[in-house]
């Protein structure tokens, strides 16, 4: 009787007289266990007793047990074991252990079979508790709470029962550890008889030594869980919870996963609060998990374990079907953003995802694809990325300048316990299988942006820190917004000149975008109606919500991620070859047009980036083949997006330098024409220059720039033109 805690101090109650039955012995609440794993059952099937079978058959020695059922079958048994739960739960387990013993028992073949002890995990719908609810009140009680995982410690051996050895008289003593965090204390006096009633005397004080090949282990695990951060109220930090998992319930959760757990709220004492600082009394609380479930749509590489229903793959197959897909999902991502109609197809193509390949030799090649926006404020590129954290099945949003190298990738942390070095996953790791959002790309500093080169194209992040060398994936795709080196995107000079990034970094962008704030009379008002309407709570129908809600984005997302691999056919692929040729070739031109090399590369990786477009545009309709008409749409893509990008500035027939020759001349005429201290009328000098021979938009631009350089200033409502400085 051990293994109920006989030997701990406590009061029993036992039958004494024949027919007397004690309430709520822990005789008859096993018994009561072991009548609902046999008797339960929903509809025909036996939930329970056909579970254990199954498990048993396969070597899986636990049953999962919704808490709901017990509730139907025994609401008060159901109570108690939510209010006492490590007090009954090795009754109930003992209970599925007498289950098993039954069912292996009637199909052994005459040899006899051990029973191996089960192990009892819990489902339930109960309350959702936050990590910062629990106090003292719910020491010893069932609770359940969401978080991430964002620490777990490698597997440990977890003994359950300890054998003891007196040193003087060879007896042996077995002693039951209880589960959790728990110590032992080894019993000071040998207490064998042996039929000798002074052996017992004899041995010395402290006589016990521990038989290690004859104590019984399970695995043990130890997470740590964060508040998601959703949950965390406004203008503090998210606060953590330590968790102990044994048995079947380690390695479920890997950093990043977003779990549910359910779990007896215990304490402990811990180093920090011992007998040395005074606070004997003073415990640490942990949760011994009992049950743990991954949130599918935020499982990560794990979410490949959930099962979709019928109703859902019926669902999801007719929106593949439906002919305006691809227009209806690209509205769908942040309607009440007006316009940016090809960035918001861009963001679609991410959220799928090419398909990955394993070469013959092994090598592998990316299937996410890499968007930059770059342009001016307020072009709503923040609320984008934002959003795709919201709809994406896994995401990370993080800001440029207040991430490190480290914390983009992986840091090297030290125990406090063991004092030894272990690893902890930055952003690009958490979002291992889904989506970074990084705002503010071109505030970060040079070397902690070099840190992600890996992570994007070879989608790993090798580490060599403190004696750890090892390699983690980085499966994840990159939504990345930056300023022009300006504030603003000047026209007028190169990309290389506004976009102040590497050439090594621009070239593993699939996609990117230069975002205007243009001028124009037309956009501006619908503009302004739009944000009215948004604002004044009335938003117009067709823009105020997507045609798909986010819930059906992210399942539909993770369904095509899950169910669709598509690869190009003979004819898609000539065509890409084809096209890609026509891009070089045009590329070279320009480049010997204007006589520098183009800042943002035409590569074979943006080759590769066209045939990743083509497939995420394949596997958006669940196409296993991607046709012709995917890849004019992906070179449309491309060419609105890189190619216009390496076209800025660019005006059919001139050269940028040219351009800017004229520009510069202007500029020294109006000098030449204006002392300072003058002022001319602003009409005239604009119709002087044109007489002159110079462009209407060189001379604009001119005076734009001697604007903003306040060498000239506008007086009387824009009438006249003052010279102020050299």
């Amino acid at each position: 009787m051990n293994s109920f805690g006989w030997d701990k101090g406590a009061v029993y109650t036992s039958e004494v007289l024949p027919g007397e039955r004690a309430k709520d012995s822990f005789s008859a609440l096993q018994e009561k266990y072991y009548h609902f794993i046999q008797d339960f059952r929903l509809g025909n099937d036996y939930v329970y007793r056909d579970q254990l079978r199954q498990n048993l058959m396969a070597r899986e020695n636990l049953l999962e047990v919704d808490l709901g059922h017990l509730s139907t079958y025994d609401e008060s048994l159901a109570q108690m074991t939510k209010d006492r739960p490590a007090e009954l739960l090795p009754l109930f387990e003992a209970a599925v252990k007498q289950s098993a013993k039954r069912i292996l028992h009637a199909h052994q073949d005459g040899t006899p079979r051990t029973v191996p002890d089960c192990q009892v995990i819990f489902r339930s719908d109960m309350r959702m508790m936050h990590v910062r609810e629990l106090n003292a009140n719910y020491i010893n009680k069932l609770v359940r709470i969401p978080g991430i995982v964002i620490g777990a410690s490698t597997l440990s051996s977890k003994a359950t029962h300890v054998t003891v050895m007196c040193r003087s008289c060879r007896a042996h003593k077995s002693l039951v550890v209880s589960s959790g965090i728990a110590s032992l204390q080894l019993p000071r006096r040998c207490d064998a008889k042996n039929g000798d009633e002074s052996v017992g005397e004899k041995c010395p004080l402290d006589p016990f030594v521990i038989v290690h090949d004859k104590c019984t282990f399970v695995d043990q695990q130890s997470l740590k869980l964060q508040e998601a951060p959703d949950l965390v109220p406004v203008g503090e930090l998210p606060r953590h919870m330590l968790l102990i998992a044994d048995r079947n319930l380690v390695n479920r959760a890997v950093p990043g996963a977003r779990v549910t757990i359910i779990g007896i709220y215990s304490i402990f004492q811990s180093k920090q609060t011992g007998k040395s600082s005074g606070a004997v009394a003073i415990r640490t609380p942990y949760l011994r998990v009992v049950g743990l479930s991954l949130d599918n749509d935020a499982a990560r590489g794990l979410g490949a374990t959930r099962m979709f229903t019928e109703q859902e793959e019926e669902e999801y197959m007719a929106m593949a079907r439906q002919p305006r897909l691809y227009e209806a999902f690209a509205n769908s991502i942040a309607p009440s953003i007006y316009g940016n109609a090809d960035i918001k197809r861009a963001i679609a193509c991410l959220l799928f995802g090419g398909s990955k390949k394993i070469l013959a030799d092994g090598m592998r090649l990316r299937g996410d694809i890499n968007v930059l926006l770059l342009g001016d404020p307020s072009t709503a590129k923040s609320q984008l990325l934002k959003f795709t954290e919201k709809v994406a099945p896994v995401a990370v949003y993080t800001s440029g300048k207040g991430s490190s190298a480290a914390g983009l990738t992986a840091s090297v942390v030290r125990d406090t316990g063991s004092r030894e070095f272990y690893l902890e996953g930055g952003a690009m790791v958490l979002a291992d299988g889904g989506v970074v959002c990084i705002d503010e790309f071109d505030k970060m500093r040079d070397e902690d942006r070099v840190a992600i080169h890996e992570a994007m194209e070879q989608q790993t992040i090798s580490i060599a820190k403190a004696g750890i060398t090892t390699v983690l994936n980085s499966r994840t795709s990159v939504l990345a917004a930056a300023n022009p080196v300006f504030g603003r995107y000047d026209d007028m000079k190169s990309p290389g000149d506004n976009i102040d990034f590497q050439t090594t970094i621009l070239s593993r962008f699939d996609m990117i975008f230069i975002v205007r704030d243009e001028h124009n009379e037309a956009r501006d008002s619908t503009i302004a109606r739009h944000v009215m309407s948004l604002h004044a709570n009335r938003a117009a129908p067709e823009t105020a919500t997507g045609e798909y809600s986010i819930e059906q984005m992210r399942g539909y997302i993770n369904y095509c991620r899950r169910k669709c691999a598509p690869r190009l056919s003979e004819e898609a692929a000539e065509m890409l070859s084809n096209h890609f040729v026509a891009i070089r070739s045009q590329v070279r031109s320009m480049e010997h047009d204007a006589a520098e090399r183009s800042s943002i590369p035409i590569t074979v990786r943006q080759l590769e980036a066209i045939i990743r477009i083509t497939e995420s545009l394949a596997k958006m309709t669940l196409s296993p083949i991607a046709t012709e008409a995917h890849v004019d749409e992906a070179i449309r893509l491309f060419r609105q997006s890189t190619m216009d990008a390496v076209q800025s500035g660019q005006v059919e027939g001139v050269s940028r330098g040219e351009i800017m020759g004229e520009v510069r001349k202007v500029e020294e005429e109006i000098r030449r024409r204006l002392p300072i201290g003058s002022q001319i009328s602003a009409r005239g000098l604009r119709d002087e220059l044109s007489r002159q021979g110079y462009s209407r938009g060189a001379v604009e631009k001119a005076m734009l720039v001697l604007v903003a350089q306040e060498v000239l200033h506008y007086r009387n409502q824009r009438m006249t033109i003052y010279r102020a400085g050299v």
